[in-house]
């Protein structure tokens, strides 16, 4: 009994091609046997059922025959068949070739995403890492700095092209200048068809006639550089700025990225909680008591004049807005933990005067 493909996808006779191809996606995407509750056999059925359907010529032959081969068959179907797949070998005599541009988005949700039709990675060089001390200060309000990276960078005498300065650059003969060559990958389901950078040429469809003495063709020199960077206000310790395009250079692709990491050093009088600056406050007893104004310094090294309220407590805090850490064109705040110190030993006159205190009942 010849196999009903129109009911294995779950379309109309008159379907289009691109019903097929959607109701195609639907069911491999249920049915794959890498995914949860997968089923391998309707795996295979549904898309034996595709490879005909999608195919013009298949299609009529199965309509008028109800086989893809006309009156010979259509070969055992995924069924049987020796040496391969349901009747497809993989020897590249009988086997079946698929376009990625079908199969692909299916694939590519179990490998990647990267195996689909124009999805060719471009080359990027290669990430690099390197760490910055900074002050508390410099964290806190940002800094330009200047360090030494010690990486692969375009040439300067070709600027990259591998070429030697006034020669002529060629045609790929291996792409044809495309850029790109086009694999045959083997897979349970036949031949696909992939592209990749050409290596040859490093994905720019041309060759150097002749070779920059400098760089030897690679387009590409160690060499030491002074770079500049912008350290945003704000900054933590042991965060990372990323700086794009300042990684090692590639023939042919995309520079990499440079990855700072940030070492920020402590500071004697704060602390930094989130956007809030914190600092610890010692007064006498006697301010405690009667309450004091206090000249303290800022990071900005400004000063600033902070009224203790007369009978603050220990470790009460007092806030001071707006003279934190910067963000988003405002700043956090200063927060002043008291510390009230209270002596150890006391002179005659001192304990006399906090006696009679004492009978005053405070």
């Amino acid at each position: 009994m010849s196999k009903d493909y129109y009911k294995t996808l779950g379309v109309e006779k008159n379907a289009s091609k691109d019903e097929v191809k959607k109701a195609f996606h639907k069911l491999a995407h249920k049915y794959h046997p890498d995914k949860n509750k997968g089923d391998d056999t309707k795996f295979k059925e549904v898309n034996e059922a595709y490879q005909v359907l999608s195919d013009d010529k298949k299609r009529s032959s199965y309509d008028q025959f109800g086989n893809a081969d006309g009156p010979q068959g259509f070969g055992g179907g995924f069924g049987g068949g020796q040496g391969g797949f349901g009747g497809f070998d993989f020897n590249g005599q009988n086997g079946m070739e698929f376009d990625m541009g079908d199969l692909g988005d299916i694939f590519g949700d179990f490998f990647g995403g990267g195996m689909g039709r124009n999805k060719q990675k471009t080359k990027k060089g290669r990430d690099i890492s390197t760490e910055i001390n900074l002050s508390f200060k410099e964290s806190i309000f940002g800094v330009n700095k200047t360090i030494v990276l010690n990486r692969q960078s375009a040439c300067n005498i070709c600027s990259g092209t591998g070429a030697r300065v006034g020669t002529k650059m060629n045609t790929c003969t291996v792409c044809n200048g495309q850029g790109q060559v086009r694999e045959m990958k083997r897979s349970i389901l036949g031949n696909f068809a992939t592209t990749k950078v050409c290596d040859n040429c490093s994905g720019s469809g041309k060759i150097p006639s002749e070779k920059c003495s400098e760089c030897h063709g690679n387009g590409v020199l160690k060499k030491n550089e002074d770079i500049s960077i912008k350290i945003p206000a704000g900054i933590s310790d042991g965060e990372s700025l990323r700086v794009r395009g300042n990684g090692e250079a590639i023939l042919g692709g995309t520079t990499g990225d440079l990855y700072i990491k940030m070492n920020v050093k402590s500071h004697p009088v704060y602390t930094r909680e989130g956007i809030n600056l914190i600092m610890n406050l010692k007064i006498k007893l006697t301010d405690s008591l009667l309450g004091v104004v206090y000249s303290l310094d800022t990071l900005d090294d400004k000063k600033i004049e902070v009224k203790i309220p007369e009978g603050i407590k220990h470790g009460e805090m007092l806030r001071v807005r707006g003279r934190g850490v910067p963000y988003n064109h405002s700043y956090g705040d200063i927060i002043i933990r008291i510390e009230v110190i209270t002596p150890s030993k006391l002179t005659r006159k001192t304990r006399e005067l906090i006696e009679s205190l004492k009978e005053e009942g405070l």
